[in-house]
């Protein structure tokens, strides 16, 4: 057994229920948690630097599983007195006539986002965040990242026709240990009784004992018989 299992896992990932039961499952193997950059996460990972890593789809999947998790919506961020901000969702041809920004570091799958262009790429969505509140233009991203960013004069709403990402487990492909398995286990739901990937326990025969050490069945209190009373005597 491993003495530790090193995660991974992209902003706006948040995998505090997969470590809060794994510290119930496997309280003898420490799970460290390192958050990295959705640029290196593959990397960090194919490297053997983390043993797994919660990250975004697409991604460079050479030598790497990859068990997609669970798709985000994709929403727009901007500022509260936005005319985007009243209404409860919008569509990516409503976003034509805006200024879009597209981080470096952006997370959808899209050559060309929506709307005009910027001169420039911000370098991080943190940067992009800072640009919208300053007015400069509007942000779409995984509604993870919008929440963890927040700010007070900021708000977002979903945006529909655009790419969603997707949010997946992954590790190396020639390697998958007990522990492993144990984490593929619990992101997918797997009571702690499965016994998916490990030897079903062999069943114990029940032996049966000799006649004579058999001690017959103990006897039943039979009821008693009510007893016959006889008449009371004149007098």
């Amino acid at each position: 057994m491993a003495e530790s299992f090193t995660l991974g896992y992209v902003p706006g990932v948040t995998p505090g229920k997969w470590v809060r039961i794994w510290a119930e499952r496997s309280p003898g193997v420490p799970l460290e948690l390192v958050q990295v950059t959705a640029a290196e996460a593959a990397g960090r990972v194919r490297d053997r630097e983390l043993d797994a890593v919660l990250l975004r789809l697409p991604t460079d999947r050479d030598g790497l599983h990859a068990i997609p998790l669970y798709t985000e919506t994709t929403v727009v961020v901007v500022p509260k007195d936005h005319l985007v901000a009243a209404a409860d969702e919008i569509t990516a041809d409503d976003l034509a006539d805006e200024l879009v920004l597209h981080p470096l570091d952006d997370t959808l799958d899209w050559a060309h986002p929506p709307g005009k262009p910027a001169l420039e790429r911000p370098a991080t969505t943190g940067d992009a965040i800072e640009l919208v509140a300053a007015g400069v233009g509007v942000l779409v991203v995984p509604q993870s990242l919008a929440r963890l960013h927040h700010r007070r004069d900021l708000t977002y709403r979903p945006v529909t026709g655009v790419p969603q990402s997707r949010v997946a487990l992954s590790w190396p492909e020639d390697e998958t240990t007990e522990e492993m398995e144990l984490f593929i286990g619990i992101v997918r739901g797997r009571t702690v009784n499965s016994t998916r990937g490990r030897p079903p326990a062999p069943k114990q025969s029940k032996a049966k004992r000799p006649a004579e050490e058999r001690k017959p069945a103990p006897r039943r209190n039979q009821p008693r018989r009510p007893t016959r009373r006889g008449k009371p005597k004149r007098r």
